[in-house]
This record gives C-alpha cells, sequence and structure tokens, in this order.
C-alpha cells in the first residue's frame, strides 16, 4: 500500500511537470531523494516512461476532435488541414525519434545524472527569460498564431530544437516552446504544438523501454508493480487534463518569463539535493 500511494503522488508529479516548461526529470529527480520506491532499477526506468502513457491520453483526450482527421462532423477541407497538421508532427518528430533511438544508452549512462539535468534547468530557465524580455523590448509579432499554420519547413526546425530535450533536465515542452517561439510561433500555438508532438515521440520512447525492459527481464511483473504502474499512469492523465488546461489558459495571459525563474531555482535545489544526499 505503501508504494502505491507512492505511485500516486508520482502520477500527480508527472502529470504537471510533462506539460509545464519545467522538466518532469528534474522533479524526479527531487522527488526520488524523499521517496523511494521498492523497486527494481530496470522496474524503475521503465516505470518513469511508461506513466507517460497516461499523460499522452490527456491529450487525445482534451483534443480528440480536432486531431480526428476522420470526424463526421469535419468539412473535406478540415480534414485535410488535419491530415496536413498529422504529417507535420511527424516531420517534427523524427529528428527526435532518430537520435533517441541512437543514444538512448549513452545518454542514459554519461547525462542521466544531478548535475547535467540541474545545468539543464538553470541554462533553459535564463533562455526562457532571454527571449521573453528580448520579444517584449522588440514589440514583435510572431508570423504564426494556430499549430495549423506551422509549414513543414518550422516543424522540422522545431523538431530539431526537441533533439535538444534528450539531454535530461532540458524539459520536452520547453525545448519546443523555446524553438518554436524562435522561429516566430505564438506562445499558444508553440504550446499547443509542442502538446501534439508529445504523441509521437513519448508513444515511441515508452515503447522503445518496454522492449529494452522484456529483453532483459522478460515479460514478467509482479502484481504490486502492475498496480503501482496503473495507479501512477491513471493519476498522471487526470493531473494533465488540469495541467494542460492550466497552461493554456495561462499562456492566453502571461509570458513564459515566470516557468524560467523557477526552473533557475528547481536547479539549484537540484545541486543542493546532489551535494547533501551524494
Amino acid at each position: 500500500m505503501i508504494d502505491i500511494l507512492k505511485a500516486f503522488f508520482i502520477g500527480i508529479v508527472q502529470g504537471i511537470t510533462e506539460w509545464l516548461p519545467v522538466s518532469s526529470t528534474g522533479h524526479m529527480i527531487i522527488f526520488d531523494e524523499f521517496v523511494k520506491m521498492n523497486m527494481s532499477d530496470a522496474f524503475k526506468e521503465l516505470f518513469l516512461v511508461v506513466i507517460q502513457l497516461g499523460s499522452i491520453l490527456a491529450v487525445l483526450t482534451l483534443y480528440f476532435g480536432r486531431l480526428n482527421p476522420f470526424s463526421g462532423k469535419k468539412s473535406s477541407a478540415e480534414k485535410k488541414s488535419t491530415w496536413s497538421l498529422w504529417k507535420k508532427i511527424i516531420v517534427a518528430a523524427i529528428p527526435a525519434g532518430v537520435f533517441g533511438v541512437c543514444l538512448d544508452d549513452i545518454l542514459d549512462k554519461y547525462l542521466y545524472n544531478h548535475v547535467v539535468v540541474a545545468l539543464m534547468l538553470i541554462i533553459y530557465g535564463i533562455a526562457f527569460i532571454v527571449i521573453e524580455r528580448r520579444h517584449n523590448s522588440q514589440n514583435k509579432k510572431y508570423k504564426i498564431v494556430s499549430a495549423e499554420d506551422i509549414d513543414y519547413k518550422t516543424a522540422l526546425k522545431i523538431g530539431a530544437f526537441q533533439t535538444l530535450s534528450l539531454i535530461p533536465g532540458t524539459s520536452r515542452s520547453g525545448s519546443t516552446i523555446i524553438g518554436s517561439m524562435c522561429v516566430g510561433v505564438s506562445r499558444t500555438a508553440a504550446a499547443e504544438f509542442s502538446f501534439f508532438l508529445a504523441i509521437p515521440v513519448m508513444l515511441g520512447a515508452s515503447l522503445l523501454k518496454i522492449l529494452k525492459y522484456i529483453v532483459k527481464t522478460g515479460f514478467s511483473f509482479s502484481g504490486v508493480e502492475l498496480m503501482t504502474l496503473g495507479v501512477a499512469t491513471v493519476t498522471a492523465f487526470i493531473v494533465s487534463v488540469v495541467a494542460i488546461k492550466f497552461l493554456m489558459s495561462f499562456v492566453r495571459r502571461h509570458s513564459f518569463e515566470s516557468f524560467g525563474w523557477y526552473r533557475i531555482v528547481l536547479g539549484v535545489l537540484v545541486l543542493g539535493s546532489y551535494f547533501i544526499f551524494r
């Protein structure tokens, strides 16, 4: 029961931090210092990735009508636009998919540590602040205000930025949003496209981890392991729905600068936990 309760809280952390540009990895490291799960390292690695499926389901639920090219409520032109959006999502997912498959073991071995995560939190926190202040000082207007208006070239550029999120602590949504804004996409469209782009990227990452786990250990899960996975995934789904709605409401009225400051503070905390608990 204790492990199931811990899984519930991990699901909450995952659901919130996966969509806000604050790095779910950084939060998981802090959380892990205080709440230790009674599981093997192999299952823990699988657990932290598979519960992302709950977050993906939240996007599909909230944006089902918009992402469904088969909807009978859509005209032929609207269906065509939806198919076009999916093609651009796939194009943007290619860079991270290729590098993720090729570098997965190397990244886990050499970069998944407190120092790298903390540095990426701080660096990208500063980037958010600089980009937002520069944009405000120059009073720039974004060229693209809707995710559907993103062209293939821009989608590929955003996908290139997303590869930076392979470095732990960067934040997948954070790198995608920063990249989108740098190439002229509005905050709202950038946030939405990061949600859509998460579907193939996170689904692929989850399937890759599951396959590696099966190869290493076989398809063997205890009842407790299955229960913790289920509780965390369902919790991540529910909390993700709330987090996505909050972020979209927030970015319509505010900049991302506050998230930049939050990242810097979290980065300092991650460094502090490293020196205290190592």
